[in-house]
């Protein structure tokens, strides 16, 4: 069984503000991936983004400088 850490899980309203979350993320080097949400969360589609909560700066940066479409920022364990 893998260990649960602490991890960054970003939400999204729809499925395709996800894959087009991913395919920026891939594009410019940004780490994480597609999975689905967590059950501690609720969340307006079933996809997720998730990374090291130290690399919450640089999401969070993309996010706002390429106006990227996500719900919301979580860390929980997983």
């Amino acid at each position: 069984m893998r260990e649960k850490k602490l991890r960054l899980i970003i939400t999204f309203h729809t499925t395709t503000d996800a894959m087009a979350f991913e395919k920026h993320c891939l594009a410019a080097g940004l780490p994480g991936r597609l999975i689905p949400v967590p059950t501690s969360i609720t969340a307006g589609c079933g996809m997720s983004w998730m990374a090291d909560p130290a690399d919450r700066a640089a999401l969070e940066e993309a996010i706002k400088k390429d106006a990227l479409k996500v719900d919301a920022l979580y860390e929980v364990v997983h």
